[in-house]
């Protein structure tokens, strides 16, 4: 065999080949189709490459027609375009395709042979059939394996008869694939309504010696063609040893139709292992419709966990009211586990008339079922507030509080009173927490949070302390005007201990609306203590949430100005490095005015400056624009280097200096504007002299760095 071009892929066995460097083909204009023919033709007819050839049979397959055919039928001989030629000819819609193809089956060999076949399968060539018969019997197995595929696919009498009579007398290693192509037949079939054959078909299939796949899949197809005469199959394959046909079984059970399998399921369940039981049960769970329920309920009371467990959790998709009872005595039995799944199949269980049951359960309810039906009204968000409130009156600690939770769940506003008095005026010690929990939870889901929160802020001052810590605490997670001015007078107050819960809800508020007071806080609060957490407050703020550039920087301006300290003042500049602005740029300038904060100061502004610089924008004109004054600057000696190997580049730097104290140099680089690398492979800097507004100042930058030069003292 001659050697393939590199850019044509292809080999002929039957295995449809890409040609990898070729484009897509696009269809730009609308192409007349006899045209295109005669023009595709013409190139098969050439010397053109075997590369060329395949794009052009890949053409054919949409502008081919019968007048195309002798030539690709010359090409099915080969090597090299045979896979490409049968393209075009299994899908131009003539009969001189299948003649060819005939033709073709006739006198190749091998893997050629393979190809053609599997081209007259895909067409379906009744007419074919004599010919793949006699392929059935050829000595190379891959031949007759395509063979037997062909047929299955054409399935008609005569090719299903061929191989349900190889099936019986073949040689063993072809039987697998004539068991796969009599289950195409029996597809077929099934398709077209002749169930009884098809049931027929599979039988002798699950009966062969083969191998187990086939044996799974023609299973599969005699329960379901059998229709409601397949249930007892079913059931014996529910049976089977083999854990596969099992799984088959199971899978057919979801797809079944009626409702005779669900009986039939139902009857399993008292027969197999409890293992096998559970299984049964989730493919009974997954017919909704059908279902047969009181056989779930029954496997819930069975003495075995695995059972219990799976029909339980079965219960959570199928189940209704009638299931309360059982899955309350699971749900208050022995078994922490089934406890649990109970629980939360309870929670889950579907059903209209569920809820309305718990409710009517609640009045007679004793022991240990009464507080689960408590956390049901809550789980479920049932509305039952006036049967919960009965249980606030309980001596059991236990059901006190899982009514005290309902109510977190379920109360609304007008009844919130009732976790208000429980907070602020509890009857047992022991439910304070439980009710504080339950508060929060009420007052976090209500849609009027305005109205809550001023229902929450009028219960403080009849509050003990620790209470008044609670509800401030409410108010903080539920946010809004209401809660926030109820804290913000807290941290304002006279009270010792409203000052440290208001100042420290303040200080982690969750919106910019916190800023006023936290600024009054600041200036104007109870202690130094507190003014400094309201200031630093007001500096997460400007850090933390989204705002106009503008405000953020007058922000930082105002804590800039009232921080006394130098610690704040440094978390002013951490703020304005976060959020670069040609504003905040101006105001790390004057910071560096500051003597202890000078390195710090300029440490920001130059990165500021250069994320601003980064973005192609003109720093100078920025810095104007920010309310920078100009300055009268002059350079004495700019020098670049390291390690005593220094270059002047003092007339560079000097033509970039301007009325700012930003310089701008002409290229991206320190070793490109300054014409080369001093000191190839080490780290260099730039030191400047320079006067500014009469005063010396010497300032040294790393390598690339921004030059923003700082006001001297």
């Amino acid at each position: 065999m001659k050697s393939i071009p590199t850019p044509l892929l292809a080999i002929a066995c039957g295995v449809t080949i890409c040609i990898l460097s070729m484009p897509p083909l696009v269809a730009q204009q609308p192409r007349d189709s006899a045209t295109e023919e005669k023009k595709l033709l013409a190139v098969l007819q050439s010397d053109a490459p075997a590369a060329q050839k395949a794009i052009t049979c890949k053409e054919l397959a949409i502008y081919g027609s019968s007048a195309a055919v002798p030539e690709l039928a010359k090409l099915l001989p080969n090597p090299q375009l045979s896979s490409w030629a049968r393209i075009p000819l299994e899908v131009i819609p003539a009969s001189e395709s299948d003649d060819a193809l005939r033709s073709a089956a006739e006198s190749l060999q091998g893997q050629l042979l393979v190809g053609v076949i599997n081209s007259i399968g895909v067409r379906r060539d009744a007419n074919s059939v004599p010919i793949l018969i006699t392929r059935l019997e050829d000595n190379d197995q891959q031949v007759a394996s395509a063979a037997a595929v062909a047929l299955g696919k054409i399935g008609n009498n005569a090719a299903t008869e061929s191989l349900r009579t190889t099936l019986r007398i073949g040689p063993e290693g072809l039987r697998s694939v004539v068991a796969e192509a009599c289950v195409l037949c029996a597809e077929r079939r099934l398709l077209t309504g002749n169930a009884p054959e098809a049931a027929e078909i599979y039988d002798q299939v699950r009966n062969a010696d083969v191998p187990l796949q086939r044996i799974v899949e023609s299973t599969r197809g005699a329960i379901l063609a059998r229709g409601q005469e397949g249930v007892p199959l079913l059931v014996e394959t529910l049976r089977s040893p083999e854990k596969k046909l099992r799984q088959l079984a199971l899978a057919t059970v979801r797809e079944f139709p009626g409702n005779q399998v669900d009986a039939a399921l139902a009857a399993e369940l008292k027969q197999v292992s409890p293992e096998r039981a559970a299984w049964i049960i989730q493919a009974m769970a997954d017919r909704p419709e059908t279902v047969v329920l009181p056989a779930i309920l029954e496997a819930v009371e069975q003495n075995n966990k695995q059972l219990q467990a799976s029909a339980i959790e079965a219960l959570r998709r199928v189940g209704d009211e009638s299931c309360l009872a059982s899955l309350l005595g699971v749900a208050t039995g022995n078994d922490p586990d089934l406890r649990q799944v109970a629980k939360e199949t309870l929670a889950e269980l579907p059903g209209d008339r569920v809820d309305g049951k718990i409710v009517a359960m609640l009045p007679t309810a004793k022991g240990q079922q009464y507080p689960v039906l408590l956390h049901l009204v809550a789980q479920r968000r049932i509305d039952a507030v006036p049967q919960v409130v009965r249980a606030l009156d309980s001596q059991d600690a236990i059901v006190r509080q899982a009514a005290l939770v309902a109510l977190g769940q379920t109360v609304s506003l007008d009844r919130l009173s009732l976790l208000v008095t429980s907070v602020t005026a509890p009857r047992h010690s022991e439910d304070s927490e439980i009710a504080r929990q339950s508060l929060r939870a009420a007052c976090v889901r209500m849609p009027d949070r305005e109205a809550c929160a001023s229902q929450l802020s009028k219960a403080i001052s009849n509050a003990s302390t620790s209470t008044q810590t609670t509800i401030l605490e409410i108010l903080a997670e539920m946010g809004g005007q209401a809660a926030l001015e109820t804290v913000s007078a807290a941290a304002m107050s006279a009270d010792a201990q409203q000052q440290d819960d208001g100042s420290r809800l303040l200080g982690k508020w969750n919106s910019v609306a916190a800023a006023p007071s936290l600024m009054s806080l600041a200036t104007s609060g109870p202690t130094a203590k507190y003014r400094l957490r309201g200031l630093r407050g007001y500096i997460g703020v400007a850090r933390k949430f989204p705002m106009p550039e503008s405000q953020r920087v007058e922000m930082c301006r105002k804590a800039f100005d009232q921080a006394t300290r130098i610690d704040e003042q440094k978390l002013v500049l951490d703020v304005l490095k976060i959020h670069p602005s040609a504003e905040g740029l101006a105001l790390a300038l004057r910071a560096q005015k500051v003597s202890a904060l000078k390195s710090d100061a300029t440490l920001a502004a130059s990165q500021i400056a250069q994320k601003l610089g980064g973005k192609g924008i003109d720093i100078a004109a920025m810095l104007k624009a920010g309310g920078i004054k100009t300055v009268k600057l002059q350079i004495i000696r700019a020098e670049y280097g390291a390690d005593g190997i220094v270059k002047d580049v003092t007339e560079i730097v000097r033509k970039r200096a301007g009325s700012v104290p930003w310089i701008a140099l002409p290229a991206g680089g320190y070793n490109t504007s300054f014409g080369g690398d001093p000191v190839p492979g080490q780290v260099k800097q730039l030191t400047i002299q320079y006067l500014m507004d009469g005063k010396q100042g010497t300032a040294s930058f790393a390598e690339n760095a921004p030059i923003l030069l700082p006001l001297p003292k």
